[in-house]
């Protein structure tokens, strides 16, 4: 078979082997990261996953796809398709493994949080087009933080891909990582970026989006006021704004979001060390 056409298998138990350089979890399953190699002939700038392009990372001289997996990528063989230097076509495997999240069930006061009326869905609907282009936007960058601060300080509550029930209906999976604080805390940028939009939305209040780079943005929901504005350049650790319960919420929290290659992923996977979120009936809900 010509070198060209070959596929490179991403082999999960392999892994050791050649990622040990990367400090982030990258347990490819629906919700996380798929790390793959690329092969010397591959050309960056011409990777992508489902015709969209992925972060490419260097550690150590070799060169590593980053690739964002959604919360409904079915377990099984995934592909890259890319281009060699010479301009040839290159198709690079990987395996997807499967992924149990828990179900939460919560109460919400507000019943057009829940069930929006007809006089709500038109902004609801006009809202949606504004945050789909924050969270699917690209921007090239040579150097894109992987390791992030955690954005604001508290204990972690409600975790990343619960199956959510409210008032018995349900919902979307949650997409995002709740931290639970006190109205008016701080609010932080976890790795350099620019923020790209802000803005008060029905279901998530006050927001933030942040761009680190290469489809790397994150999103910050239900703040009791915003300290930045579209255009500007933050610095790991500059405050961004204050935690509040707008929008959709029982309760003060940060519903903290993270996609990468407009898929939404696990954002405790560039946190390291810090302690699982493992409090499926927390009564902070996001969207």
């Amino acid at each position: 078979m010509p070198r060209s056409l070959q596929m490179l298998l991403f082999i999960p138990w392999l892994l050791p082997a050649w990622c040990h350089a990367f400090t982030l979890d990258h347990t490819p399953v629906p919700g996380g990261i798929a790390v793959v190699h690329l092969p010397d002939d591959a050309n960056p700038a011409s990777v992508r996953y489902e015709q969209r392009r992925v972060l490419i990372a260097r550690r150590e001289n070799e060169t590593y796809a980053i690739v964002g997996l959604a919360l409904g990528a079915q377990p099984g063989a995934h592909y890259l398709d890319a281009r060699t230097l010479e301009d040839k076509p290159l198709r690079l495997a990987f395996e997807v493994r499967d992924k149990t999240y828990e179900t939460q069930r919560i109460t919400i006061k507000d019943k057009r949080k829940v069930n929006p009326e007809k006089r709500d869905l038109e902004r609801i609907r006009r809202e949606q087009k504004q945050i789909g282009a924050a969270l699917s936007h690209w921007s090239d960058g040579t150097a894109v933080t992987l390791d992030f601060l955690k954005p604001v300080n508290g204990p972690l509550s409600s975790p990343f891909g619960l199956r959510r029930y409210f008032n018995g209906q349900p919902r979307k999976p949650h997409s995002g990582l709740d931290i639970a604080a006190a109205e008016g805390a701080p609010i932080s940028a976890p790795a350099p970026g620019t923020v790209i939009d802000t803005g008060e939305f029905f279901f998530n209040g006050n927001t933030v989006f942040i761009d680190h780079g290469q489809g790397l943005i994150t999103m910050y929901c239900h703040m009791s006021r915003i300290d930045v504005k579209p255009g500007q350049r933050v610095a790991a650790g500059e405050v961004i704004g204050a935690v509040g319960m707008t929008g959709r919420v029982t309760g003060p929290h940060l519903h903290w979001g993270v996609s990468l290659n407009n898929a939404r992923v696990d954002p405790q996977l560039f946190l390291g060390e810090e302690p699982r979120a493992d409090a499926p009936d927390s009564p902070a809900p996001a969207p």
